[in-house]
């Protein structure tokens, strides 16, 4: 969407707008008061089942394939046992509207506060990725030439499974189907102040690992009360708890299907605490949620994609 010109007047409940451009055709939208109609029903997105087991996707051999936790590695669904190293990692389950959650964390919010034109806020601070942002466990993340600080975000992903709009925080953890662990990169070069996260920062190609294993809800019966830790090269370089949220869960679905629907697949990326460093190319960085997981993921130099 390319923006609007100048002299669009502001629109009315009971009104009826009609859009034209030349050559494409003209869009007609009524304009009803919330609350006065009851909205349409939307049909849910066509996304596969979701797992009911801890369980993976994997490419090998020329197809994709679900996975389970083996003592060796990982077994795939015709019974074959392989070693971690021999798979093709994808995200966990297929995933649809990837929803991410900026200063989530009190002491990121504090760790940042130099940087931050804006250190409080009524609302979260939310923005949307596209599917090409993913990679799975074991991928590679570029890490752009010339660029003085990227750093990792361990994350708790919250996936959803089942429509959720309207949803109240007391009911909204009966609509999560599960977890699993996210490491949303950030190149700190490219935020501006002005605007936070800008698109350069937060949607870039293969820059938000998930994985590895999705874990379902019932194996995790307090997400507020989980830990995070990030190595690097083997080294704790950042650690911290659920529990210090801004918004927990329930909250940030309550939140968001107050103004959209969420649909199976969704997934929300909850924000990182404190303790957030540089990485270089060929670092290795492992985000570790209790429960949930440990996911893997080395930056790489712009030569290892072709640029």
């Amino acid at each position: 969407m390319l923006g609007v010109s100048h002299g669009a007047p502001l629109a009315r409940a009971g009104q009826a707008v009609a859009i034209e451009i030349d050559g494409l055709g003209r869009l007609n939208t009524p304009l009803v008061a919330e609350g006065a109609a009851p909205s349409p029903v939307m049909p849910e997105m066509p996304v596969a089942m979701m797992p009911t087991q801890r369980s993976a996707r994997v490419a090998f051999d020329g197809a994709v394939h679900t996975a389970v936790p083996h003592a060796t590695g990982l077994q795939l669904d015709d019974g074959r046992v392989l070693r971690e190293d021999q798979v093709v990692w994808l995200p966990p389950f297929e995933v649809g509207t990837i929803i991410a959650l900026g200063l989530n964390y009190a002491d990121h919010v504090k760790e940042l506060a130099k940087e931050l034109t804006v250190t409080t806020q009524d609302e979260p601070l939310v923005f949307l990725k596209g599917p090409g942002s993913l990679i799975g466990h074991r991928g590679h993340t570029r890490r752009p030439a010339g660029v003085a600080f990227m750093h990792y975000e361990c994350e708790l992903a919250v996936v959803i499974g089942r429509a959720a709009r309207g949803v109240k925080a007391a009911e909204a953890m009966d609509f999560v189907a599960g977890y699993t662990v996210c490491n949303d990169y950030a190149v700190r070069d490219y935020l501006e102040n002005w605007y936070r996260p800008n698109l350069r920062v937060k949607n870039r190609d293969g820059g938000t690992a998930l994985g590895p294993w999705f874990v379902p809800v019932a194996e995790v019966p307090d997400p507020q009360a989980l830990g995070l830790r990030t190595f690097v090269n083997g080294q704790v370089t950042q650690q911290g708890s659920t529990a210090n949220m801004i918004n927990g869960v329930a909250a940030l679905i309550a939140y968001l299907s107050s103004f959209m629907t969420l649909q199976p697949g969704d997934v929300i990326l909850t924000g990182t605490p404190d303790g957030v460093v540089n990485v270089d190319a060929g670092d290795e960085v492992a985000c570790e949620i209790t429960g949930i997981g440990r996911l893997v993921n080395t930056p790489a130099p712009d030569s290892a994609f072709g640029r």
